[in-house]
């Protein structure tokens, strides 16, 4: 009897967990602090794109799905590559879509945020 009591318990706990689903593309946001703009920019999944002289990799992007509180996540790999220079890791970790200042990337010149996963389409 207690087996099946620890098994409801287990169900419950595991149902309380957020759920999350892998998407194929991240939508990213950037802003170039020198000249004030913003670009947004999709970047499928085990893709590299160039922003300014960042490349950005994007590793994994999930979501929950519709029914649950909103949320998007991303891990990414971010590394500044100049002329004449060594290639600089700046970031690698989790980006949220609903707290981007949690962990987002320090850098003079450039802000990346993540907005949210979507499909290919």
């Amino acid at each position: 009897m207690a087996g099946l009591a620890f098994a409801v318990a287990r169900s419950a706990v595991a149902q309380d967990r957020p759920t999350f689903t892998p998407y194929p593309v991240a939508v990213l946001q950037g802003l170039d602090k020198i000249t004030a703009r913003i670009s947004t920019f999709e970047v499928p999944v085990e893709q590299e794109v160039t922003f300014g002289s960042l490349h950005i990799l994007v590793r994994t992007c999930q979501k929950r799905p519709p029914e649950e509180p909103p949320e998007s996540a991303a891990f990414l790999e971010i590394t500044e590559h100049k002329p004449g220079e060594a290639s600089n890791r700046l970031f690698t970790g989790w980006m949220f879509a609903s707290s981007p200042a949690l962990n987002g990337l320090q850098h003079p010149v450039y802000d990346v945020w993540l907005l949210d996963c979507k499909t290919s389409e």
